[in-house]
């Protein structure tokens, strides 16, 4: 929903979404992956994922980040990258990249916080709607 009310990004980016997370899943591997989720009262409000499959070349992928919007601003965002950013520690990935797009202030300045430098833009659509990309990236 809030992909869909303030970027209007319509039944592309659900599809995508859905299919590639549904991929990461059917791939996990517990060794190499992580996937956590922030519950609050019953309710998953948030989660983020660590994509290991090209660690070893291309860098662990920081993915399906996305906290509610009720919960936005009381910490659970940043709980959850800290996780995410222990496991990639612990496994010892020195290179942890992720795909954003710019306007997302909020988990901009969260990425930049925990060491994310922006290292590529360009007009895309990979998420069904014409947008600045951004590749940001956290080496070790």
């Amino acid at each position: 929903i809030y992909y869909h009310d303030n970027w209007e990004f319509g039944v592309v980016f659900e599809a995508k979404a859905a299919s590639d997370l549904a991929d990461f899943l059917s791939n996990y591997d517990p060794i190499r992956d992580g996937f956590w989720t922030a519950w609050v009262n019953g309710q998953i409000e948030g989660h983020i994922s660590i994509d290991g499959r090209n660690a070893a070349n291309k860098g662990a992928h920081l993915r399906y980040f996305i906290v509610s919007d009720a919960m936005r601003g009381k910490g659970i965002g940043n709980q959850l990258m800290r996780i995410a950013m222990d496991f990639c520690e612990k496994e010892d990935y020195r290179h942890v990249f992720l795909w954003t797009f710019e306007g997302l202030l909020a988990a901009r300045h969260l990425y930049e916080k925990y060491g994310f430098q922006l290292v590529e833009e360009r007009v895309g659509t990979q998420w069904g709607k014409e947008v600045n990309e951004q590749k940001l990236v956290m080496k070790r």
